[in-house]
């Protein structure tokens, strides 16, 4: 089956935090046959910070920021058994939805997939004109990268006929244990980038434990932090290239998920550094957010933490070796659970149950 796909950015991670979700979902896809087609527009300076070249399982197209390209892409959906719409693409988002249900054979799969539920949901509840709520009648799905029952529940309530969550996970050819590093030691290291909607928790869960703490190292790395003030414990690195994420960590004695504020409302969004953490056999300390425990276990696989408080407490009684022992626990977890060859499994049973069903009617 020919699957395509229109989102972000499949061969760059630069202000781009869906690519390992892309990557590792389609990697399994097309290993279990699909033919994929990812088209990406060039907008963001993302073709210039590419982390990785083309690949073999995958078609790429990118495509210059103009409409013209934009309807040139586009006219290849007709060509396709599944054509997918992912939020956040880029560049003139309304209208790419648009053209490619515009394309799409009367008979394929038409599907949104939504890698930033929360905030596309926001928009369509302030707007009952948006454009994608207009359009959902015409899509057969929306598969969302998380949020359990509320965003499933939440996208039903504004039009959509089905919703799924299609939850991130591991892709262990990418992230995995690595030598340490020790460019990135530290007590407890947090890689995320500058964003308003997790300033203030950022704040709260890592430069407060740090000010508790003075004689702990902390590490930070992401884009956009350097005018931030911090505690003189703190070590400012900057943007880590996604070849260094291994090594980050794996290096400090635990890392820190901080969940963005709209993630962590509704729950069950575990973020891709979760996975790519425990796959690298990292300790992990999560914020607390609803469903954690269906993807790793407090306090054996996971530490969860409900404020700067709980951080500072779960450092101060951590040993190296109690770090390694929860690491390596939650590694077991996700290969056993969580790994993109499982999340293929489930949308390779939705699509070919859809579609099944929709042959059976004719």
């Amino acid at each position: 089956m020919k699957i395509a796909f229109y989102g972000s950015s499949l061969v760059s991670a630069y202000w781009n935090g869906a690519a390992t979700y892309y990557r590792g979902l389609l990697r399994a896809l097309a290993e279990k046959g699909y033919d994929i087609t990812f088209y990406e527009p060039d907008v963001y300076d993302r073709q210039k910070n590419r982390d990785m070249d083309p690949p073999d399982w995958c078609r790429l197209v990118v495509y210059e920021g103009t409409i013209d390209a934009l309807k040139a892409v586009t006219s290849e959906a007709v060509e396709a058994d599944i054509v997918v719409k992912a939020s956040g693409v880029g560049f003139e988002d309304d209208r790419l939805l648009e053209e490619v249900l515009r394309h799409a054979r009367p008979h394929a799969l038409k599907i949104f997939w939504d890698v930033d539920a929360p905030a596309t949901l926001a928009e369509l509840r302030a707007n009952p004109d948006h454009p994608l709520r207009l359009a959902l009648a015409r899509l057969d799905l929306v598969l969302t990268y998380g949020g359990g029952d509320p965003v499933v529940n939440a996208y039903r309530s504004v039009g959509a006929a089905e919703c799924v969550p299609i939850y991130n996970a591991l892709d262990p050819q990418t992230h995995h244990p690595v030598p340490q590093d020790y460019r990135f030691a530290a007590d407890l290291g947090f890689l995320g980038n500058r964003l308003p909607d997790r300033e203030a928790r950022v704040e709260h869960f890592f430069l407060e434990p740090a000010s508790r703490l003075p004689n702990r190292t902390f590490l930070l790395g992401g884009s956009g932090w350097q005018d931030k003030p911090i505690p003189s414990n703190v070590r400012y690195i900057g943007h880590v290239p996604t070849r260094d994420h291994n090594a980050f960590n794996v290096t400090p004695m635990t890392v820190l998920n901080i969940s963005r504020a709209s993630m962590a409302e509704n729950g069950f969004s575990p973020a891709t550094r979760v996975f790519e953490a425990a796959g690298a056999g990292a300790c992990l300390i999560t914020d607390y957010w609803e469903g954690i425990d269906v993807f790793l276990k407090s306090g054996e696989e996971v530490l969860v933490a409900r404020d700067g408080q709980d951080v500072a407490a779960l450092l101060s009684g951590l040993s190296h070796q109690s770090a390694r022992e929860i690491g390596e626990r939650a590694r077991r977890r996700v290969l056993a659970e969580h790994t993109y060859v499982n999340r293929a499994e489930t949308a390779d049973e939705i699509f070919r149950a859809r579609l099944g069903a929709r042959e059976a009617a004719e």
